[in-house]
């Protein structure tokens, strides 16, 4: 083989392997459950218009990627001057939508993440023993780089974890958009432990990432 092909065809790997993993959601600040953050100003109050609001989220296995939505059920947040005070979303997971198959495939999938395949309710979700999962702020702060850093309790399965995520907030008379960048959860902290490599021993490459990758987009309006 010629050996110039060889060489840039390594380095093209090379390059291609760099971007990748920094393109790659990084996972969010994970510690125990905080208190809930109280508004201290008369800001203004906002309802989550459920209708423009939802999280999407992608899962991750040897032999490829299922992504997908879950709507946001109700929520309301206090705002200062595009600054989060309080604030909580209650999230439906019984919306959870597979959006990369179609048919059976489809529907198979949706009912064994909600546990709604007989013998099959703990796998994942377990929607008829938790059939909301919610998000209450606990700070609202300005990183080292510059990123705008909320964190808040994720409850999730019966299991209550603080996560700090970098977001955005666009604040008008009217409205706001709060929106965070792509990040990950390791699922095996809210006890979602089906297929994990780190819980479960022998699986070969018959094994779902630990990590799931999330981005929450909130539209709501002034109360």
């Amino acid at each position: 083989m010629n050996f110039n092909l060889v060489k840039y065809t390594a380095i093209a790997a090379v390059a291609l392997f760099s971007f990748s993993c920094n393109d790659k959601a990084k996972e969010a600040e994970t510690t125990e459950a905080e208190t809930v953050a109280v508004s201290e100003t008369t800001g203004n109050d906002f309802e989550v218009d459920t209708t423009s609001s939802k999280i999407e989220w992608k899962g991750f296995k040897p032999t490829g990627t299922h992504f997908g939505t879950v709507s946001i059920d109700e929520g309301t947040f206090t705002i200062t001057n595009g600054e989060i005070e309080s604030g909580m979303f209650i999230i439906d997971m019984n919306s959870i939508a597979v959006n990369d198959l179609e048919g059976d495939k489809k529907s198979n999938l949706e009912n064994h993440l909600m546990g709604t395949v007989e013998g099959k309710e703990g796998d994942f979700f377990n929607v008829t023993e938790y059939p909301t999962a919610t998000f209450e702020v606990t700070e609202f702060t300005k990183a080292e780089d510059g990123k705008t850093m909320l964190s808040g309790n994720l409850n999730l399965k019966g299991k209550k974890n603080n996560i700090t995520i970098p977001v955005s907030v666009n604040e008008n008379a009217e409205s706001v958009m709060i929106e965070s960048e792509p990040f990950t959860i390791d699922r095996t902290k809210w006890e979602v432990n089906y297929g994990s490599k780190s819980v479960f021993d022998n699986l070969g490459d018959n094994f779902i990432n630990d990590d799931i990758e999330l981005k929450i987009m909130v539209s709501a309006n002034k109360a």
